[in-house]
């Protein structure tokens, strides 16, 4: 039978955030940081007027996206590449400037698809440990060799919830020798409410070995469709196009991401609404006796005591049987651990509620 190249059948296969809970009638998936908002109102008219039209290939450039992406940000569109969700990004980076024996950096509780997609490359991964759930500069660049060519960066990091505030990104960056090149995944930057937080474009507008990658899932509720897009150096963004595919956006993502990006009414109302459970919740688990993680994204990381009875698995049981589907996070060396995307009202409230109760509970 056909065998895998070496070091596939080494990598661990990505296991997406539950979305069911059996035998419950009602369920509040909040294990995937998905808006409670859902999209624009503007989407469903853009993607009906595109409808007819299926048996046209999309536009291989997608100008109508990086051009609503531009102006939205004011960048220019000959930096700006879009692909089939961010994820997509993270594997053309990886096998545009990885070769096997090369070395791609990420922190030990960055998002798995840095370590998938560096092995993917035939390249090894090396993790960094982190300060108080947040990355270390310092480590960071202690871990560079002559073997390093990728740092990945996630800043705010998914499933911490923490940030580095751009004068540390700047200083990683200042480190790293001019051929590595830094990739700051920013998916999360619309939530981040911090006087001393950039997402990326100004890094990457002053250097030559910066990118930035952002996605249309989070805020823009737009998850179903896969939309990233990464702003970049036009050497990159060169480079990148010559292996990615010709159509990797589709049509409907097209004008739906420009629709998306075009409402700001919708943005702001998403960011409003995280901003005031973000903080309800956090103070509510508080108040429960967890331990929480202080997060800027969309999502709190909450611990739970290592006790019989009272661990993240447990919690984890009680929770699924009454419909709330939180996210494991076993795969991200956080067994004891807990994360909870801030949801609609009643699923906020009705959690709380709900661990309230698990933790009342005695063993």
């Amino acid at each position: 039978m056909p065998r895998p190249k070496p070091g596939v059948m080494d990598i661990a296969a990505y296991v997406p955030g539950r979305e069911s809970a059996p035998g419950v009638e009602k369920v509040y998936k909040l294990s995937s940081n998905e808006t409670p908002l859902g999209a624009s109102p503007a989407v469903a008219a853009a993607i009906a007027d595109v409808a007819g039209r299926l048996e046209l290939y999309p536009d291989g450039a997608a100008h109508k996206l990086r051009d609503a992406i531009a102006r939205a940000h004011g960048l220019n569109p000959g930096n700006i590449l879009c692909s089939n969700g961010s994820d997509e990004l993270l594997g053309l980076l990886c096998q545009t400037y990885l070769s096997p024996g090369d070395e791609g950096i990420f922190t030990e509780h960055g998002f798995l698809v840095y370590r998938i997609q560096i092995m993917a490359a035939g390249a090894t991964p090396v993790v960094v440990r982190e300060t108080d759930f947040t990355a270390d500069v310092d480590a960071m660049l202690a871990a560079v060799t002559e073997k390093t060519r990728i740092v990945f960066l996630a800043n705010p990091n998914n499933p911490t919830g923490t940030y580095l505030p751009v004068s540390e990104v700047r200083r990683l960056q200042a480190g790293l020798p001019r051929h590595v090149l830094l990739v700051i995944d920013a998916a999360y930057a619309e939530y981040v409410r911090r006087n001393d937080y950039e997402a990326g474009i100004e890094l990457v507008s002053g250097n030559s070995n910066v990118v930035m990658t952002r996605t249309f899932s989070k805020i823009h509720g737009l998850a179903g469709l896969r939309i990233g897009w990464m702003y970049a150096p036009e050497a990159v963004i060169d480079a990148v196009n010559r292996i990615r595919g010709p159509f990797n956006v589709n049509a409907m993502a097209i004008v739906a991401g420009a629709a998306a990006i075009g409402d700001r009414a919708h943005v702001d109302a998403a960011i409003d609404h995280n901003d005031k459970w973000l903080a309800r919740v956090s103070e509510g688990l508080t108040a429960l006796g967890l331990e929480v993680t202080p997060s800027v994204g969309n999502f709190v990381l909450m611990h739970f005591p290592d006790a019989p009875g009272k661990t993240a698995a447990d919690a984890d049981a009680y929770l699924v049987a009454r419909g709330f589907v939180l996210r494991r996070l076993t795969g991200y060396g956080l067994p004891n651990a807990l994360r909870m995307t801030i949801g609609s009202e009643e699923a906020n409230l009705g959690t709380l509620e709900a661990l309230r109760g698990f933790m009342a509970v005695t063993s």
